[in-house]
C-alpha cells in the first residue's frame, strides 16, 4: 500500500504540475491543468494517495512498539532513514541554482522551482510527528477505540465551520493538519491492534466517505479537485478541510477491503520483491521526483527549446495527451537520480560488520501487504 501511494505522489505531481516558460524561456511559472480544465478533477481522487501514507505509517508504528524502548531510542531508530537523505538534496540544490542564475533563469523562476523541490517536504514534518506521538495515540485507541476517530472528525468539522460559516480566522484552518491527518493514523494504529478487518467495516468507510465527501463537494462549496489548484481560494490540502477528511475515511475502507487480495499478490516472489524494491527505495523516490521533472524541463528549455506538454501552458485536452508522453522521460532521469543517492537512505557500515543490511527495511509480511 505505501508502494501505491509513492506512485500515486510521483504521477499526481508529474500530471497535474506544469512549468511554463514564457518571455525569452528564461521565465518558469507553475500552473495546472485542473485550473484550464475542472473536468479532470476526478484524476486528483486516483492520484491523491496522503490518506494511505498515514494509515500504514500508523499501522507500522503501533507494530514497531517495544515496551523496554525508551521513546528518544525508539524515534531515532523510526525517523533515522527520513532524515538522512535530506541534506544529500539541499547540497545537490546549491551548485544547480548557481547553475540556473549563471544560465539567465530570473529569480523568481529560481524561488519557484525550489518551491516545488521544498512543498512535499511538509509531510515528512507531520510524519515525524505523528511517529513520535505514536505511544500516545495508541494510548488513545484502546481508551476510546472508534470514538476517537469520531473525535477527529468533529474536530475538524468544527475547524471548518469556524473558518468558513462563523468568520474565524482563516489561520485557525492549520490545526486540521493535526486532526485530518492523525485520523488515519489513528485508524492505522486501530488495524494494527485487530480492529477495523471486517468486510463490513470496509464497505461502511468506503461508502460513507465517498458520500460525505461527495455531498460537501455539492452543496458545502468545497473544490471537487483534491489537491491544490493555483489560484484558488481554497484547497482541499492546504490545509487539510472535511472533504479532504472524509475522502480519507473512503481511502482507508477501499485498503481494508484490498487487504485481503494485495496479500494474496504479495505472495508472489517477483511481486515480493518488486514490492520490497519500492519501498526500499519510498524516500529516493518521495524526495527527488521533483528534481527529476525539472531536471527534464529545464534541460529541454535549454538545450532545444520549447517543447508541447512540457514547457506549453494546459489549456485544453491536446495538452494532457502530450504530457502523457513526459512521464516515462521523467522516470528514466528520476532513475539516474535514484542509482545516486539511493545509497545515502542507508546507514553507513558499523565496525561491528552491521549496517546497511542490518538496517535494511522489514520484509513484507502478510499481515503488512
Amino acid at each position: 500500500m505505501r508502494a501505491f501511494a509513492i506512485l500515486g505522489v510521483v504521477l499526481g505531481h508529474w500530471l497535474v504540475t506544469a512549468l511554463v516558460a514564457s518571455g525569452d524561456g528564461r521565465v518558469l511559472h507553475v500552473t495546472s491543468p485542473l485550473k484550464a480544465m475542472p473536468e479532470l478533477a476526478p484524476l486528483s481522487w486516483a492520484l491523491q494517495t496522503l490518506a494511505l501514507f498515514f494509515l500504514v505509517g500508523g499501522y507500522s508504528a503501533a507494530k514497531g512498539l517495544r515496551p523496554v524502548e525508551p521513546w528518544d531510542a525508539r524515534l531515532r531508530r523510526r525517523l533515522a532513514r527520513l532524515a538522512r537523505p535530506l541534506p544529500v538534496l539541499a547540497a545537490a540544490w546549491i551548485p544547480v541554482v548557481a547553475g540556473l542564475r549563471a544560465a539567465g533563469f530570473s529569480g523568481g523562476s529560481v524561488t519557484t522551482l525550489i518551491g516545488l523541490v521544498l512543498s512535499p517536504l511538509w509531510f515528512l514534518g507531520v510524519y515525524a510527528a505523528l511517529t513520535a506521538l505514536a505511544p500516545l495515540v495508541v494510548a488513545a485507541w484502546r481508551r476510546l477505540g472508534l470514538w476517537g476517530a469520531f473525535l477527529l472528525v468533529a474536530a475538524t468539522a468544527a475547524i471548518d465551520l469556524g473558518r468558513f460559516g462563523l468568520g474565524a480566522p482563516g489561520w485557525i484552518g492549520w490545526a486540521t493538519v493535526l486532526t485530518g491527518w492523525l485520523l488515519p493514523f489513528y485508524l492505522g494504529t486501530g488495524w494494527a491492534h485487530g480492529a477495523l478487518r471486517s468486510r463490513r467495516t470496509g464497505l461502511v468507510l468506503l461508502s460513507g466517505g465517498a458520500a460525505a465527501a461527495a455531498l460537501l463537494v455539492i452543496f458545502a462549496g468545497y473544490p471537487a479537485s483534491m489537491v491544490g489548484v493555483p489560484g484558488e481560494p481554497v484547497s482541499n490540502l492546504s490545509p487539510p478541510t472535511l472533504a479532504a477528511v472524509a475522502f480519507g475515511l473512503a481511502q482507508t475502507g477501499l485498503a481494508l477491503l484490498l487487504h485481503g487480495p494485495l496479500t494474496a499478490w504479495t505472495r508472489r516472489p517477483r511481486v515480493r520483491a518488486c514490492v520490497a524494491a519500492a519501498n526500499r527505495s519510498a524516500m529516493t523516490i518521495f524526495l527527488w521526483h521533483q528534481t527529476a521533472m525539472m531536471i527534464t524541463t529545464v534541460g529541454a528549455l535549454v538545450t532545444v527549446g520549447s517543447l508541447a506538454g512540457l514547457h506549453t501552458a494546459p489549456d485544453g485536452p491536446s495538452w494532457l495527451a502530450e504530457r502523457l508522453l513526459w512521464p516515462p522521460v521523467f522516470a528514466l532521469v528520476l532513475a539516474a537520480l535514484h542509482a545516486l543517492a539511493h545509497r545515502f537512505e542507508r546507514p553507513a557500515p558499523r565496525p561491528d560488520g552491521g549496517g546497511a543490511n542490518s538496517a535494511a527495511a522489514p520484509r513484507i509480511s502478510p499481515r503488512a501487504s
